[in-house]
């Protein structure tokens, strides 16, 4: 039977009662999605890993970073770039990367209703830290004195919207998903977000080690540079 006259159209999300105009459902299976997410992001994994081994001299935890900053390059300027350029009409759009986003929606529904916080924080995230991330990468294999800055900018910046991105949720009650789901809640929603807090927050402290020294080199410096000038 065919819903009312102005009734919701049948959708997966939460609040049940949420209308999404014009929303048709996934013909992608999500095993097919997640495998295309996680392919992808292993092929720029091993990659990178393969690229940063032909570095002299460039430790495993560096090397891992440098991997970190490859696939956010992706996850934030082609996934999350897709989504600020076509948030209006991905509810009804059929498109691989409009399907990837309706099922990450079931642990996050804001991406459904072009939730205002989620358009001005992917829109930022696409055109900021994704171009950023890159060549967060590139500093470091062509060993810039900058690498660390750009380390540093881009984490804080991940960082500081990812904690707005769980806050926001957490202020309206977790009421965007399916509370305690084992998929949607625990992995789309606490899981694949918290990597944005965890290593985004060693790599700001990592930042701050290496620049520091870097400071204190200068500062001892400086006094004996000022006594050969006199």
């Amino acid at each position: 039977m065919a819903p009312e006259s102005g009734s919701p159209i049948p959708h997966p999300y939460w609040p049940r009662d949420l209308q999404i105009d014009g929303y048709r459902p996934n013909d992608r299976p999500m095993s097919e999605i997640l495998t295309f997410l996680f392919s992808v992001s292993g092929v720029l994994l091993a990659g990178t890993w393969f690229l940063t081994g032909r570095v002299s001299g460039m430790s495993t935890p560096r090397r891992l970073a440098l991997c970190w900053f490859m696939v956010c390059t992706f996850i934030h300027g082609v996934i999350e770039g897709w989504f600020s350029f076509y948030y209006p009409v991905i509810p009804k759009d059929q498109a691989f990367l409009s399907q990837l986003w309706k099922e990450y929606g079931k642990g996050d529904s804001r991406y459904m209703i072009a939730d205002n916080f989620t358009v001005c924080m992917e829109t930022i995230t696409a055109v900021a830290w994704g171009p950023l991330s890159l060549w967060t990468v590139i500093s470091f294999l062509q060993n810039k004195p900058y690498r660390f800055v750009l380390q540093l900018i881009v984490s804080l910046g991940q960082l500081y919207g990812d904690v707005l991105y769980f806050y926001t949720e957490y202020r309206d009650g977790f009421s965007h998903s399916e509370m305690w789901h084992p998929i949607y809640f625990w992995f789309y929603f606490v899981f694949m977000n918290a990597l944005w807090i965890v290593i985004p927050s060693a790599l700001i402290i990592d930042a701050w080690i290496n620049l520091s020294k870097s400071q204190s080199t200068a500062d001892r410096t400086r006094p004996a540079s000022k006594a050969k000038r006199n």
